[in-house]
């Protein structure tokens, strides 16, 4: 969409000074909201033996612990999404972040594995209604050059969130700062929160010119149909693929094969839907959510298979397994402040290149793995693993401001609602793939258990590589569409 189509809407309520002098601190406090949620989506995986000693937690319990947050966040996105499009983003944002903060704080203090499986829903239940309103104040409080740099920063911030998942999580879990061990990676939110309350009086408020009430129906559908596609997805890793599976994958097509009848019928009938399903049948906006679950779902999965080849297989402390991912981080540093410059010169081939050399790079680090065997030396992968993080960021930074480029102003709560949902429905995808073929490679009959996990990483990071393939493909024919419309 051109900036023309966009300017000829109805602005979000934001003064003009707002327009004139886009709100560059309050972005510093949007990203370090993206940041928290991101974070917690992947820190819990170095602290599982040291929650597991102390609350006596079975791998089922984990795994809820674990995917009981990515279930939670990724159910109600949509519709948080909408309550910051109808309510005022920076009010959703304040309620979202005190949510968050405080189901931190519950996890830091859970005295039972029970209490904790309760408090990461709630955790992310708030997140949910506070990741939207990143994406979104951001899209239309930002615009031009402005909006590329913004997305820039977004982009970096949470594939940040995702490395330091690993590296931070593993040093605060062995640091056993107050002898407090796997609990300092909740509680190190509560202070992150109360600061980002305090400082969003910086954020613009904004919301959507047209004030319908909510479609409860659809949040009702599209909710339980998220669910019912989500779970399997998080549990079969765990439990494997059983009847109860497939029974919820139907249910939730069943569901969300009902919502967009539901939608598409307010639509025609005069009222506001919960997601226009005009938006998602725009070619562009389409290809452009299956590119965003197709990249999340490969950061997921590889995040878990790394972990659990130097961690399990190799036998690396957290820290240690999270210290080679350093060179990784600074490569996506590099990369992620000079990506937005590159696609605005090069245009989306630049991401379409960025995508081509991701798969390469997995490809490469797959093989040495794969050569290597029970002999690898985990830092030899460090070269490769440098190129994956450049590459991603090539691909995460600037394909958010992409994607949301393509819908109107009045939208941008909506679609950043979906595309939200997407990255959480990628990432448990990714995981759900990668455990099946990681799953079923450790079951071979190979002796000692580090060839058993190299061989079982070679085997998941296949998905990552055919998945980035896709993706490279599918930005070169959103490249071709763009010359052809300019």
């Amino acid at each position: 969409m051109s900036s023309e189509a966009c300017t000829a809407e109805p602005p979000s309520t934001i003064s003009p000074e707002a327009i004139r002098r886009p709100p560059w601190l309050g972005l510093s406090i949007l990203l370090l909201a993206g940041f928290v949620t991101i974070f917690d989506l992947f820190v819990v995986n170095v602290a599982i033996p040291s929650m597991q000693a102390e609350l006596g937690a079975s791998l089922s319990q984990i795994g809820f612990i674990v995917a009981g947050y990515e279930l939670a966040f990724g159910v109600l996105l949509v519709t948080g999404g909408r309550l910051g499009d109808l309510y005022g983003r920076r009010r959703l944002f304040i309620l979202g972040m005190a949510g968050f903060t405080l189901a931190s704080f519950l996890c830091g203090i859970a005295p039972t594995v029970e209490i904790l499986m309760g408090a990461r829903v709630l955790q992310g239940l708030a997140a949910a209604l506070l990741f939207p309103q990143v994406y979104a104040s951001i899209r239309v409080n930002f615009s031009g050059d402005d909006s590329r740099r913004a997305f820039g920063f977004l982009g970096m911030t949470l594939g940040l969130a995702a490395i330091a998942g690993q590296i931070v999580g593993g040093f605060l879990v062995e640091a056993n700062i107050f002898d407090l061990g796997w609990r300092t990676i909740f509680l190190v939110n509560v202070p992150v929160g109360v600061f980002a309350i305090l400082m969003a009086r910086f954020i613009p408020e904004t919301r959507s010119p047209e004030r319908p009430t909510l479609d409860w129906p659809g949040v009702a559908l599209v909710s339980l149909g998220l669910t019912l596609l989500l779970v399997p997805l998080v549990e079969s890793p765990t439990h494997g693929w059983q009847l109860w599976s497939f029974l919820s994958l139907a249910g939730a097509a069943i569901l969300l094969a009902t919502f967009y009848r539901h939608q598409e019928c307010r639509r025609k009938a005069g009222h506001q839907p919960l997601v226009d399903m005009v938006l998602m049948r725009q070619p562009r906006f389409a290809q452009g959510g299956l590119l965003v679950l197709l990249i999340y779902s490969t950061a997921s999965s590889f995040f878990l298979c790394f972990a659990l080849l130097v961690q399990t297989g190799f036998g690396l402390s957290p820290f240690a397994a999270g210290s080679v991912f350093v060179p990784c981080s600074i490569a996506f540093v590099i990369l992620s402040l000079s990506a937005p410059r590159l696609v605005a010169r090069f245009g989306t081939p630049a991401i379409a290149m960025g995508a081509l050399v991701y798969a390469v790079s997995f490809g490469v680090l797959i093989g040495q793995v794969w050569i290597a065997g029970p002999d690898l030396v985990v830092t030899h992968l460090i070269p490769a693993l440098i190129v994956i993080g450049g590459a991603q960021a090539m691909i995460m930074t600037p394909l958010l401001n992409l994607v949301l480029g393509f819908v109107e102003e009045r939208q941008a709560g909506m679609a950043s609602g979906v595309i939200s949902t997407l990255q959480q429905v990628g990432a448990a995808l990714g995981v759900a793939a990668v455990g099946i073929l990681f799953g079923a490679a450790l079951g071979t009959g190979l002796d000692g258990q580090a060839a058993r996990y190299a061989s079982a990483f070679v085997s998941g990071m296949s998905y990552n590589v055919a998945a980035a393939v896709i993706a490279a493909i599918l930005l070169a024919r959103l490249a071709v569409y763009g010359r052809r419309t300019n």
